[in-house]
């Protein structure tokens, strides 16, 4: 039997909980501006420092009662329950970020129910059967569940994400986008680790510490993802907020465009074309932040009927389209006045952000303007 290298273990314990716990207390009171755009934040922020306070006491149990190593089984099963709690909790942050209805009190009710009831199922396996096989396969099945659970919610997360920016690509001409990517790559790191965590939690004791150290880059980069995105949580909230209640208005009275299974176009295309060219030739697409509401203002026309000539006839997002238009001005700018700067002609090209043109432009270019210009201008 090998024994197990306590110092390794408690070095690693030492180090990941003051972390721990300076993550959870800071993202539990840390201040936020006080407005009242801010409440969604705050609770979703709150949401995940009690997690890692959660987290943190599952260290400290491990630190100063040292359960590994008077009962394995036990320390397995009482990780899983912890893991149980909080993988709800980082989902309920997550999605109350995406989805401001989706914390009810009903739903939180099940989900801690269903947490009651493995940990639970936990007790009973730690207390009531003392015998190897039964006790391994018992707690291999909670593992089973707690994977299972984890990719329902991860996928639920994702699948939430993937329709905000669907609807930010068909609302905005700026990529708003951008702005909440790190949550589908939390989510994906989360799920990842959370798997592996499952896993990792079965490793021999001589290699425990590794499980604890894998946490800390994890929470690192959740710690400062939140601080980051505070910066940009107030204009994400108002473009998400008018999203929804142009959304339910546009559901509640205006007629969706029937699609027409003969192949022709609708009726209103014609005129529609006729004011997005003129519109075109205007060079409106250089206002900067435009929004598919404030175009179909101009054009005199409504939104979902906008957004329908958009995505039919041009076969892109309003965002892509805006971008494609912008991007065209941009490299007739950059050849007709090759000694402005990068910043310059992003401005005038309408892009609120440097990175933001230089990421479409390479995107659509496949190099940098920088050096589409010296190929071009040579």
């Amino acid at each position: 039997m090998v024994i197990m290298d306590t110092s390794l273990y408690n070095y690693s314990l030492c180090i990941s909980l003051p972390l721990m716990l300076f993550f959870g207390f800071h993202m539990l009171f840390a201040r936020t501006p006080e407005k009242q755009v801010y409440v969604h934040y705050l609770r979703s922020r709150r949401l995940m420092g009690t997690a890692l306070l959660i987290l943190a006491a599952n260290y400290a149990v491990h630190l100063f009662c040292a359960i590994r190593l008077s009962d394995p089984h036990a320390t397995i099963l009482l990780n899983l329950s912890t893991y149980f709690l909080c993988y709800w909790l980082f989902s309920a942050a997550m999605m109350t970020l995406l989805d401001h209805r989706y914390l009810t009190r009903r739903r939180t009710l099940v989900h801690m129910g269903m947490w009651l009831a493995f940990t639970a199922l936990a007790c009973m396996v730690a207390l009531c059967f003392s015998h190897t096989h039964v006790l391994s396969w018992g707690t291999l099945t909670l593992a089973a569940w707690l994977v299972g659970y984890g990719l329902f919610l991860s996928a639920r997360v994702l699948r939430t994400y993937t329709r905000a920016i669907r609807l930010f690509a068909d609302t905005h001409s700026d990529d708003i986008g951008a702005y909440i990517r790190w949550l589908s790559i939390f989510t994906l790191w989360a799920l990842a680790y959370g798997v592996s965590c499952g896993l990792l939690t079965f490793l021999p004791d001589r290699y425990v510490f590794v499980w604890i150290l894998t946490s800390i880059p994890f929470y690192i980069y959740l710690y400062c993802s939140y601080h980051n995105y505070m910066l940009f949580y107030e204009q994400v909230e108002h473009a998400y907020e008018q999203d929804q209640e142009l959304t339910t208005i546009a559901d509640n009275s205006q007629p969706t465009p029937a699609a027409d299974d003969s192949g022709e176009s609708p009726d209103y295309h014609p005129d529609m074309a006729r004011r997005v060219n003129a519109w075109i030739d205007s060079e409106g697409y250089l206002q900067s932040g435009i929004t598919l509401h404030e175009l179909s203002l101009q054009l005199c026309t409504n939104r979902t009927y906008l957004s329908q000539y958009v995505n039919s006839v041009y076969q892109m997002s309003f965002r892509d389209w805006i971008g494609g238009l912008r991007i065209d001005y941009a490299k007739r700018l950059m050849l007709q006045q090759p000694q402005l700067k990068v910043q310059e002609i992003a401005t005038a090209a309408g892009f609120l952000s440097l990175s933001h043109f230089t990421r479409t432009f390479s995107a659509r270019e496949g190099c940098s303007p920088a050096k589409w210009r010296d190929n071009h201008t040579a």
